[in-house]
């Protein structure tokens, strides 16, 4: 897909994100995930805009559906 259209998503996850005045804080649930995920021999990264993602959600600016539909939509418009 074209990098324009990855940026629309971006976009509007940063401008959200700016609009609320929100970032993201690493919590010890966050570090504990990271480590079971490791263990697992799993991989996963997750990115800035991603986390800001999870920090609008704990924020109560997205719903949990909501922001899994914007993290799918992100990562399609990401794909080569």
């Amino acid at each position: 897909m074209s990098s324009r259209r990855q940026n629309v998503t971006a976009a509007r996850i940063r401008q959200m994100a700016e609009t609320y005045h929100v970032t993201y804080v690493r919590t010890e649930g966050d570090a504990l995930a990271h480590h079971i995920t490791r263990l697992a021999g799993d991989h996963v990264q997750l990115d800035g805009v991603e986390h800001m993602l999870l920090a609008l959600q704990r924020a109560g600016h997205l719903s949990r559906v909501e922001a899994v539909r914007l993290q799918a939509s992100y990562l399609r418009e990401a794909k080569p």
